[in-house]
C-alpha cells in the first residue's frame, strides 16, 4: 500500500479542470490499458463533444501545501443512445495517476461510480478492459464484477493480438 492520501469526496469534473485531467491521462498511458497510440503534441482537448465533464468522476487528494490534486478519474457513461440500454451504465476510463496508486484510489472511484450510476437510475454496471492488464482485472472482480465475456484477440496493439474482455455486474444493494 502506498503512503496515505488524504482524498476528498469523490466529484463531477468541472471544465476548469481540463488542463489536469489532459496532463493526468497523458501521463498515466500505457501499453497495459491503451487502444489508443500515445498521446503527441499539439493534444486535443480532453472534453468535448462525447467527452463532456459531467461524464466524468474525479478524485482529489490534499496536497503538502493545503491545497488539492487530482489524484484519479472514472468516465461513466450510457453504452449507447438507446432506450433499451437505459438501465446500464459503463465505465469508459479509470485513470489513477502514478504517485496515488495502491492507495485505494481506483476502488474509491468505483464504488462512486456504482452510486452515481444508481442515482441516475441504472441497476448494471459493465466495462471492457484489456486481457492482459491483470491488475484491472483483479480490481474489478473485488468490487463484484464477472467476466461475461472475451473477444479473443480483437485488438492488435504493440505487434500481438490481444484479448477484449467484457466484464459486468448487477447495481441492486
Amino acid at each position: 500500500m502506498a503512503a496515505a492520501l488524504t482524498l476528498h469526496p469523490v466529484r463531477h469534473a468541472l471544465p476548469a479542470d481540463e488542463d489536469e485531467l489532459g496532463e493526468l491521462d497523458r501521463s498515466a498511458w500505457s501499453t497495459l490499458h491503451a487502444v489508443l497510440p500515445k498521446p503527441q503534441p499539439p493534444y486535443a482537448p480532453f472534453f468535448g463533444e462525447r467527452h463532456r465533464p459531467q461524464d466524468f468522476l474525479v478524485a482529489d487528494a490534499a496536497t503538502e501545501s493545503g491545497g488539492t490534486r487530482i489524484a484519479g478519474y472514472i468516465r461513466l457513461v450510457p453504452p449507447t443512445p438507446l432506450a433499451c440500454t437505459a438501465h446500464v451504465r459503463q465505465i469508459q476510463g479509470l485513470v489513477v495517476a502514478g504517485w496515488a496508486r495502491r492507495a485505494g484510489v481506483g476502488r474509491t472511484l468505483l464504488r462512486a461510480a456504482f452510486a452515481e450510476a444508481r442515482r441516475q437510475g441504472a441497476n448494471r454496471m459493465t466495462l471492457r478492459v484489456l486481457g492482459h492488464n491483470a491488475p484491472a482485472q483483479a480490481l474489478y472482480a473485488s468490487e463484484g464484477f464477472a467476466v461475461e465475456g472475451v473477444l479473443r484477440g480483437e485488438l492488435f496493439l504493440e505487434g500481438r493480438y490481444v484479448d477484449d474482455v467484457l466484464m459486468g455486474r448487477p447495481l441492486t444493494p
